[in-house]
């Protein structure tokens, strides 16, 4: 007796040709587990599965598959009410965003607040509000807001939102640190009331571009 296991197949047209043993390498699960996950069930148990959200994260990651959709696929996402979004903290003071596999959260200068992973209806609509107020993202779990950055120090590869205070500050991927290197800088004089010189050619509207390409 064959159970429907759409998602199961779902997986598993993502795989296509790739070996199980080649996926499980570049995404940290067993290969065993990965074949269980494709044909919905534990082959020892006989139990139906459903991978967790931090398993779809990892698959996602292994097939360049988008992570928002893949949770809406798992049924993760399928009662969100379309258009909504968190406002619990308004985007424009928060420094930062840092994303847990159960939970959200926002750093302002104020506080840290914390939201379930549940709450987050719309999640892609919310992705876009952060893209529209300008936050970029510099780590697999991290969206940061490029209107607070008040000092950037490339030897630490890490961003500061006070001039004054070190405790403020995150630590960004060297992948993303690399790339965009001057328009940090560039963000930081910014933000801070500096000039900006023409062998920068770097305004407001550009720097948002360039983060965005």
């Amino acid at each position: 007796m064959e159970q429907d296991n759409q998602f199961g197949k779902f997986l598993e047209s993502l795989r296509g040709k790739m070996s199980l043993r080649k996926v499980a390498s570049k995404c940290g699960l067993s290969h065993a587990y990965i074949r269980d996950l494709e044909l919905g069930r534990n082959r020892t148990t006989n139990d139906v599965i459903k991978p967790s959200p931090d398993t779809l994260r990892k698959l996602s990651q292994a097939y360049e598959y988008p992570y928002t959709d893949l949770l809406m696929k798992a049924g993760y996402l399928e009662d969100a009410i379309s258009g909504q979004t968190p406002l619990s903290v308004r985007l424009d003071t928060v420094w930062y965003v840092e994303f847990g596999i159960k939970t959200i959260t926002y750093v302002t200068a104020e506080a840290r607040v914390e939201e379930n992973v549940e709450s987050l209806v719309a999640f892609t609509s919310f992705i876009d509000a952060l893209t529209d107020h300008e936050f970029v993202k510099m780590d697999m779990h991290l969206f940061v807001n490029l209107n607070k950055i008040k000092k950037y120090a490339p030897a630490e590869g890490k961003l500061y939102f006070d001039l004054y205070e070190d405790h403020c500050g995150v630590t960004i991927a060297a992948l993303p640190q690399k790339k965009y290197h001057q328009i940090l800088l560039d963000c930081a004089a910014r933000n801070n009331g500096q000039f900006i010189g023409e062998d920068s050619a770097l305004g407001h509207s550009t720097l948002k571009a360039k983060f965005l390409t």
